[in-house]
């Protein structure tokens, strides 16, 4: 794919995932809300219907995240990712009318299935960015994680504010317009000759785990990345349950505290990223970035006013660095035909650590709320990621001194 290809073909994917992220972001100010009225009870006692339902999607991505990889291995990578927006439209119309607790965890059910848009997107930056540039191009998936925040937290409390449901549609609504948009001007990014047959016994979610061991540098950040993942549950699973029951805050006030923390995430990863990365490295850039994560994290435990989030967030975003940093590293070291099989792998990953952190985030929220806690202290669950943050960064220094190659110093003649 030649250069004004490649630039076009970035931004069609920057849109596809900024529109599938402003749908996702549209949701999370009502759904403590959504939940408390399916359940008649309280923010703590939604938080533990939360982490159920976070279960059932995760679950489901890990199971079908590897036949995703690989059928986009095969077929490519535009089919696929149209059929997952397809799913996730059905699942915000399943949330948006459901009459019962029932009906959203089938809506997560179908979405687990079909959530493949960021495995797809990711192997689609692989297909056409050149090695070096691999690590500044994930950062755009980033960029559209942050620009998303920004305009879709800031719909859904407003919508929220007028009727708790609107949200859902409008991320219905968004879902299939990003899915007519893919259709319509989406470019295949992977060539017949980078296609390869498709493999069953490949499209296993212990197996594709597997094949992450393939590649030394790969299987010792791949425990690494999987504490990343579990690690910033606690930031983005409970964000919304913390700041109401601590804080009192509305849906619109949830809304504007993520509408910032888009904005600074989005600078980081579209700015920060490609300036700090080539100029410090890419293993400085990801423990650095690990060691920020862990200190947000410690100072969101503590904060006793509303106004300290916002300020805490500084540090915590430009924690932001370590991703694109550490997926292009581990980018680097897989051939071009298996990009699919790697990113599905990754997500298989994430989807493992988002089957139990946020099911132990919100447990974790939840011990320390309920009206019989032994102390109470909602921000427990930011204390055990910002611990995780701090092992993962160990575990990423040890696997760079691993991977080093030795250095073999001359044998003095004798004279």
């Amino acid at each position: 794919m030649h250069r004004p290809k490649k630039q076009a073909a970035l931004g069609f994917i920057f849109a596809t995932l900024l529109i599938d992220v402003m749908g996702f972001a549209i949701v999370i100010p009502v759904f403590p809300d959504l939940i408390k009225g399916l359940i008649h009870s309280n923010v703590s006692d939604a938080s533990s219907y939360a982490a159920w339902l976070s279960v059932a999607y995760a679950g489901t991505q890990f199971v079908f995240s590897p036949l995703i990889g690989n059928l986009s291995d095969r077929f490519g990578r535009r089919p696929v990712l149209l059929c997952s927006l397809l799913g996730f439209c059905a699942d915000y119309l399943f949330q948006a009318f459901a009459p019962t607790i029932g009906w959203l965890f089938l809506g997560r059910l179908l979405a687990g299935i079909t959530g493949a848009s960021f495995t797809t997107a990711n192997a689609y930056i692989a297909d056409i960015s050149e090695p070096e540039k691999r690590a500044a191009n994930f950062g755009l998936v980033g960029v559209a994680f942050g620009l998303g925040f920004i305009i879709g937290p800031f719909i859904g409390g407003v919508l929220g504010d007028i009727n708790i449901h609107y949200p859902f549609i409008a991320a219905a609504v968004l879902a299939f317009l990003n899915a007519v948009y893919g259709y319509v001007v989406l470019p295949e990014s992977l060539s017949q000759e980078n296609r390869r047959p498709l493999e069953l016994k490949k499209a296993n979610p212990v197996g594709t785990l597997m094949k992450l061991s393939k590649y030394k540098a790969v299987l010792g950040l791949a425990v690494s990345l999987f504490l990343i993942y579990f690690a910033v549950q606690a930031v983005q699973s409970v964000w919304s349950f913390y700041t109401k029951y601590k804080f009192d805050w509305t849906d619109a006030m949830v809304g504007y505290s993520l509408v910032v923390v888009g904005i600074v995430y989005a600078a980081v990863q579209g700015g920060l990223t490609r300036v700090i990365v080539p100029r410090i490295g890419t293993e400085r850039s990801i423990w650095i970035g690990l060691l920020l994560y862990s200190i947000g994290m410690a100072l969101f435990a503590f904060a006793s006013k509303g106004w300290m989030m916002y300020a805490i967030l500084i540090p915590y975003c430009l924690g932001g660095i370590a991703g694109p940093a550490l997926q292009g590293y581990m980018s680097n070291h897989v051939p071009a035909n298996e990009q699919g099989e790697l990113q599905g792998g990754l997500t298989s990953l994430a989807s493992l650590s988002t089957i139990f952190g946020p099911w132990v985030m919100f447990k974790v929220f939840h011990i320390f709320t309920k009206t019989d806690a032994p102390v109470i202290f909602p921000g427990a669950h930011f204390i055990l990621g910002a611990v995780l943050m701090l092992l993962s960064a160990l575990l990423a220094v040890l696997s760079f001194n691993k991977n080093k190659p030795e250095v073999k110093h001359p044998v003095p003649l004798d004279v």
